[in-house]
């Protein structure tokens, strides 16, 4: 069982903590694959994802399309069979071309089935403004936070709690969004070295979750 409250003897970025807990769970669980535009040799334009290709290999992190709502889609049917995707959408503006697929489909299909289908599914995107970059997503993540039975929701802002709060919404067996403020990529905090979660729906001081179920 990871610890709830383990020690912290190190500080990482928030941007390390994203792809250590994306490492840690690609190699704790085979089934879990990143999908998206730029995250295989590019890592992302932020360089979040930097090396995961390199250990996990093309098969596991794809380069997708420029299709949100295509690779998406595609997210959404390799959950219902078996793995556990995450889905990178490289700017939150764009989300909004994967409202079919998440609000219609994936928050819906537990419900649909009658409890026999489930999406254990995870979105990454970003929010917030850089020199130059988009800021609309702020505005997009208040929309999506809005309830919406079957989609959890997840806004960290420490690199302790995106790390812990990552992990569990890739463990989870319902669709999970998290939203990472651009701005914060570099901002660096306590990260314990060992395995530890955050729960889902517990909003601190230090992390803002909220969960619609």
């Amino acid at each position: 069982m990871p610890s709830s409250k383990p020690e912290v003897s190190r500080e990482l970025t928030y941007a390390q903590a994203v792809n250590e807990a994306l490492a840690e769970e690609m190699r704790r669980d085979p089934t879990v694959c990143i999908f998206g535009e730029d995250v295989a040799e590019a890592g992302t334009p932020f360089k979040v994802l930097s090396g995961l290709v390199a250990e996990f290999g093309k098969e596991r992190v794809i380069d997708t399309p420029i299709s949100e709502a295509g690779f998406t889609g595609v997210g959404v049917g390799a959950a219902m069979t078996g793995l556990r995707p995450v889905v990178d959408i490289m700017f939150g503006d764009f989300i909004t071309l994967t409202m079919d697929q998440m609000v219609n489909q994936a928050a819906k299909v537990h419900y649909m089935s009658g409890g026999k289908w489930k999406v254990p599914m995870v979105m990454r995107t970003t929010l917030g403004a850089t020199g130059g970059g988009r800021g609309a997503a702020l505005a997009i993540a208040a929309c999506v936070v809005q309830p919406c039975s079957g989609l959890k929701v997840a806004l960290p802002s420490t690199p302790y709690d995106v790390k812990g709060l990552l992990k569990s919404a890739i463990r989870d067996d319902n669709p999970v969004i998290i939203f990472e403020d651009k701005m914060m990529y570099k901002l660096k905090g306590p990260v314990p070295a060992e395995d530890y979660l955050v729960p889902l729906g517990v909003a601190t001081s230090s992390a803002r979750a909220t969960t619609f179920l």
